[in-house]
């Protein structure tokens, strides 16, 4: 069995953003040398997520309009986190309801996906380098 192991970082200048990440993911499968398999991708922060779905601009703003609906950052003294001097309590639990990773098959070498969809990077509380881990074992 192989196994291969590649660190993405990111820096999204804002608090909230969304990256398709597919081409890197896609890229680490090419280099792992894998044909059958599985690829996990995992943000290295507990303030980030990895998730699937279509990449079209308007889903994007959806997301980032319903999450912030769902769970607002303002007023930051609702977050009991927010206590300990952080303001980024409601990245935490945007976090869970997004997701934290993602196992994708890997087939004949390549990312096996239904049609449409994409590998993203979701962003709660940037403005800080953080990075993804893209590990991927098989044969």
């Amino acid at each position: 069995m192989k196994s291969h192991r590649k660190v993405l970082t990111f820096h999204i200048p804002t608090r909230i953003g969304f990256v398709n990440i597919t081409p890197e993911v896609a890229a680490a499968v090419a280099e792992s040398g894998v044909s059958e398999g599985l690829c996990l991708v995992n943000p290295m922060h507990i303030t980030a997520s990895v998730y699937v779905n279509d990449d079209e601009g308007g889903l994007l703003s959806d997301y980032e309009r319903f999450f912030e609906e769902l769970v607002p950052h303002e007023p930051t003294a609702r977050w009991r986190h927010n206590r300990t001097g952080e303001d980024n309590g409601d990245a935490h639990v945007k976090r869970q309801l997004m997701g934290q990773q993602v196992v994708l098959a890997i087939t004949a070498g390549r990312l096996d996906f239904g049609p449409w969809e994409q590998v993203f990077y979701a962003e709660w509380d940037g403005r800080r380098t953080k990075r993804v881990l893209v590990k991927i074992i098989g044969e």
